[in-house]
């Protein structure tokens, strides 16, 4: 959630120095590439975290029932996330009603991911863990198949892979998020569900979760380093720091396999630390973002635009048509200062959820 807020910031005062995706090394000072390096761990483990808190919400019930449950969970939650994203959330970002555009990204994969696992989670679970696989794994290979505007294939093959503009109705569609590795993501997450289950004690979880994040860490090192499959290819720079970046520097639009392979084993690390470090004051601060991150995620979005809209009427726009900040040194000042300020209210809110589990509606949020 921190990571997130930093990137957003960046989204938010830093447009005049906009990257693009992968990042152009050459083109992208360090103070920049490495915060979006870090924002580059928010999405995937948001979505592998979502098809395991699925799995642990239905875990009560065995079998079919167990299917069931997270069946009807997934389908409401996945309906609700997409309608938030195509209003309250696309309009945080644009203040503009009604919309000429609209950006489908986090929220909305998120959304569709969750639909579609409502339908996997019918399948064995060795099954979902290997069609998971294959998406993260293979989908590299449709990186060649684009479809024209006007083709009966344009319009789901957009959604699904070749981010791009669509039109509905006067209105410009953006989707940031293809989908199809998404949902390798999230079936993961809800493989591994049983990991975290009462059957699995702590120490076999750490020994799991470690050897699985090792293992996507080494894999990614060995075919970054070969060059072969899975990105664009990395190349020897004017100096060893460029040459470092290059090679860390993956797409995420879609989520390239070694994107994947990187963002989720670092993730897989950290949910292993995290568990021995129960506990400590600094990880129930975090935990507490993390235990209302719908609500931190619209309240955040909407403090960012007041405050850019405050800046450009205070000091007017001073990078072209835009306001900017030139120091990188305020990104994480701004981001520090934003993380202090909306915490109270994040706590309130995730007290509440927890004080008020018969209020269905708050269990979304």
């Amino acid at each position: 959630m921190l990571f997130m807020l930093l990137d957003h910031v960046r989204e938010t005062f830093y447009l005049h120095l906009q990257v693009p995706d992968p990042m152009v090394v050459a083109d992208t000072p360090p103070g920049l590439f490495f915060p979006r390096m870090l924002a580059h761990l928010c999405a995937p483990v948001f979505v592998f975290l979502t098809g395991l808190g699925a799995y642990l919400y239905a875990s009560r019930h065995a079998g079919a029932a167990q299917a069931r449950t997270a069946s009807g969970f997934l389908w409401r939650r996945g309906l609700f996330l997409v309608l938030l994203e195509v209003t309250v959330v696309n309009f945080a970002w644009t203040f503009q009603f009604p919309p000429a555009k609209i950006f489908l990204q986090v929220i909305w994969v998120i959304g569709l991911s969750m639909l579609a696992l409502s339908v996997l989670v019918w399948l064995p679970r060795k099954a979902l863990l290997l069609l998971g696989l294959v998406l993260i794994a293979g989908h590299n290979l449709l990186d060649g198949l684009h479809f024209p505007a006007g083709h009966v294939m344009h319009v789901p093959w957009a959604i699904l892979h070749d981010r791009g503009w669509l039109e509905l109705a006067g209105v410009q569609l953006r989707t940031s998020y293809p989908l199809l590795p998404w949902i390798g993501v999230i079936a993961l997450g809800y493989g591994i569900g049983p990991w975290f289950g009462k059957a699995c004690d702590s120490a076999q979880r750490r020994r799991c979760l470690l050897m699985a994040g090792i293992a996507s860490l080494l894999g990614f090192a060995l075919l970054r380093t070969l060059n072969v499959y899975g990105d664009a290819p990395w190349l020897t720079g004017t100096n060893a720091l460029q040459t470092l970046m290059s090679w860390f520097n993956v797409t995420k639009y879609p989520p390239s396999l070694l994107f994947l392979m990187l963002t989720l084993g670092i993730g897989l690390l950290l949910l292993c630390a995290f568990e021995n470090a129960a506990g400590r004051n600094g990880l129930q601060m975090l935990a507490t973002l993390g235990a209302a991150p719908m609500f931190f995620y619209v309240l955040h979005l909407y403090v960012l635009k007041f405050m850019y809209l405050a800046a450009v009427a205070f000091w007017g726009a001073n990078q072209g048509q835009l306001f900017g900040l030139s120091s990188l040194l305020w990104l994480w000042v701004i981001a520090a200062l934003l993380a202090v300020a909306l915490y109270p209210a994040a706590s309130w809110f995730a007290a509440l959820k927890q004080r008020r589990r018969d209020i269905t509606w708050l269990k979304y949020l």
